[in-house]
C-alpha cells in the first residue's frame, strides 16, 4: 500500500492544487460580479470537487446523518479535528446551512481559494497568540452568524491531533459565540479517520481509509448551562471516536 500511495500521492497532490487555482478566479467572480450568493455556490461546488478528491487516494467520505438539523436559525457545529481535510466535508454536506469557520489568521493568506473564502466569505481569522484579538474577532463574528442566519463551525481543540486521539475541548471560543446567539442549537460533530491521510506523514500520504462523519442530536443553547453544554458535547463526540 506505502508503495502505491508513492504513485497516487504526486497526483491527488497536482489535482488538489488545480482544484484550488481553477477555483480562485471563479470565486472572485462570483463575489464581485454576482454577490454573495453567488459565491457561496462557488465555495459550495469547491468542496465537492475538494471531496471527491479524495477518492483518488481510494478514501470515500460519508455522511452519517440521524438527526433533522434545525432550520431559519443559527446552528453551531462543534467537532473534533483531525486533518485539513475535516474542512471540505463539513462545508459540502452542511451547504444549506452555510457554516462558516472559526480559523487561524494564518490561513489567510498565500493558499489559493482557501484564503480567499476565508477573508471574504464570513469566517474569522484569529490570531492564537493574542487572546484580545482573539475575543473582539469572535464576537464580531457571532453577531455576524447571528445577522445572516448563518452557522458556525468550530474546532475547540484548537489544533490537530496527529493520532486521532482528541485533546481537551478549550472553552472560551464557543462561549463567545454562544453569549450572541442564545437562541441557538449546538450540533455535534465525531470526524472519525481523516488523520490516517497523514499516518506516514506530510508524504506519502495514507490511502483506503474512509473519513466518517457522525451527526449527533442537536442540543438547544438555552436549554443547559454552558459548562454542562460543553462537557455534553465533548463526551458525545469523544465517544463515537473509533
Amino acid at each position: 500500500m506505502k508503495i502505491l500511495s508513492y504513485i497516487l500521492s504526486p497526483i491527488f497532490v497536482l489535482v488538489f492544487f488545480l482544484i484550488l487555482v481553477i477555483f480562485h478566479p471563479l470565486q472572485w467572480i462570483g463575489l464581485n460580479i454576482f454577490g454573495r450568493e453567488a459565491h457561496q455556490k462557488v465555495v459550495n461546488v469547491l468542496n465537492w470537487f475538494l471531496v471527491k478528491s479524495l477518492l483518488i487516494l481510494g478514501i470515500p467520505v460519508r455522511l452519517e446523518n440521524k438527526y433533522q438539523l434545525p432550520e431559519n436559525t443559527t446552528l453551531i457545529f462543534v467537532a473534533n479535528h483531525q486533518s485539513t481535510f475535516d474542512i471540505p466535508p463539513i462545508i459540502w454536506f452542511f451547504r444549506k446551512h452555510y457554516p462558516k469557520f472559526v480559523s487561524k489568521k494564518e490561513l489567510g493568506k498565500g493558499i489559493p481559494s482557501v484564503s480567499f473564502n476565508l477573508r471574504h466569505g464570513g469566517a474569522v481569522l484569529i490570531d492564537r497568540k493574542d487572546g484580545k484579538q482573539a475575543i473582539l474577532e469572535l464576537g464580531k463574528f457571532a453577531k455576524r452568524i447571528k445577522k445572516n442566519k448563518w452557522s458556525a463551525a468550530i474546532f475547540p481543540e484548537g489544533t490537530r491531533s496527529r493520532n486521532g486521539k482528541p485533546k481537551s475541548f478549550a472553552p472560551n471560543g464557543l462561549k463567545m459565540i454562544l453569549k450572541y446567539n442564545p437562541e441557538s442549537y449546538v450540533v455535534p460533530l465525531t470526524i472519525n479517520n481523516s488523520w490516517k491521510v497523514f499516518k506516514y506523514g506530510k508524504f506519502p500520504l495514507g490511502l483506503g481509509s474512509p473519513i466518517k462523519i457522525i451527526t449527533h442530536e442537536p442540543i438547544k443553547v438555552s436549554e443547559l448551562p454552558f459548562n454542562e453544554l460543553l462537557n455534553k458535547v465533548e463526551t458525545t463526540i469523544k465517544n463515537a471516536i473509533d
